[in-house]
């Protein structure tokens, strides 16, 4: 039963990255088949909030009226197991997991451990959880305790967009990545694997808000240190449309991810008709066909090296891949597809 409803989002829910992406069209879509959610910022820095954020956001959850279901991002989901325990009697709990929390790269052991005992504990209290891919929902029923039948996968939808053109005018090779700058997204590896290949005609644009201070120094560092700054473009942040136009004028995408709980701009990818070239870590393989471009093992320098001296090297292996991009596209499922298994979710546990 369709209804009222708390989606809780850590932060600003405009912020650009793909989680928040999700949980924006998620919420669009929600509402355009029946429900009415209230979306409720718990507040900045999770998934490591301070004291007083912690204790604001325990207290709006507190003042959801009782019974009204409350979704919860599992990026603050996953660090707030008192407020689930507390909750779980007046309020059917659902978590929404876009990966794991303690799998994020460059968290020490002891945090990570400390992280997954947290999220196990938290998500023992849902009536409900949905995540973003197969992988990760094997991910909580392997090593989260969730049981199978409370999982429900809602992976992010696709829009259907115009093919496409083989960039046929020149030699150069538009290379472009997508994902918020933090260590996780592998730019430093594709640095080292470019700086290989300066025999080669590339040009390497990389969209993505620098999530991680640090780790865009360091990105600016390594470009400058290789003599790089005169092929790579920085964007940041950009609009939707003009990372669609991003999309239309490149000619392979790249992202040599740690890991993904899903990915969403691979799959944005391939709905624009791009070969990939990714790693095999976390959901990716489900997302990225062979027919659509190549998966290397994640961290290999030469691997990746490798890979991309074959495609820039060689424009029809990279149309062959482009098509099957383009047939791959017919099958990621649409936003509407995915909201309907979102709602389905939701009703269950309500």
């Amino acid at each position: 039963m369709k209804g009222d409803f708390v989606f809780a989002i850590p932060g600003d829910l405009a912020t650009p990255t793909g989680g928040y992406a999700y949980d924006r069209r998620m919420i669009a879509e929600l509402r355009e088949i029946g429900w009415r959610p209230e979306v409720l910022n718990l507040g900045d820095g999770f998934p490591d909030p301070t004291a007083l954020i912690l204790a604001g956001a325990k207290a709006a959850l507190t003042d959801v009226p009782k019974g009204r279901p409350i979704v919860i991002d599992g990026l603050a989901f996953g660090v707030m197991p008192e407020a689930a325990e507390s909750l779980r009697e007046t309020h059917p709990l659902v978590a929404l997991v876009h990966h794991p929390l303690a799998l994020e790269t460059g968290v020490t052991r002891e945090r990570a451990e400390a992280l997954r005992a947290s999220e196990r504990r938290a998500l023992a209290c849902t009536r409900a959880v949905i995540a973003n891919s197969a992988a990760t929902a094997r991910a909580l029923e392997a090593d989260y305790g969730v049981p199978t039948e409370r999982i429900t996968v809602a992976p992010p939808g696709t829009d259907r967009v115009p093919l496409v053109r083989p960039n046929t005018a020149s030699t150069l090779v538009a290379l472009l990545a997508v994902g918020s700058v933090v260590p996780r997204k592998g730019y430093d590896l594709l640095i080292a694997a470019l700086s290989e290949l300066l025999d080669l005609p590339w040009h390497l644009t990389i969209v993505g808000d620098a999530r991680d201070i640090a780790t865009a120094k360091q990105l600016c560092a390594a470009i400058g240190h290789h003599k790089l700054k005169p092929r790579i473009s920085l964007l940041g942040a950009v609009s939707p449309s003009r990372l669609a136009g991003l999309y239309a004028a490149s000619d392979l995408f790249v992202l040599p991810s740690r890991y993904e709980g899903f990915g969403m701009a691979y799959a944005e990818a391939i709905a624009h008709g791009l070969p990939v070239i990714g790693t095999t870590a976390g959901a990716i393989p489900d997302t990225v066909p062979a027919t659509a471009g190549l998966l290397i093992p994640p961290g290999d320098v030469p691997a990746l090296a490798a890979a991309l001296r074959r495609l820039i090297e060689n424009a029809e292996e990279r149309a062959e891949f482009a098509a099957g991009a383009r047939t791959a596209a017919a099958h990621l499922p649409t936003w509407p597809e995915s909201a309907k298994l979102f709602s389905a979710a939701m009703e269950r546990a309500v």
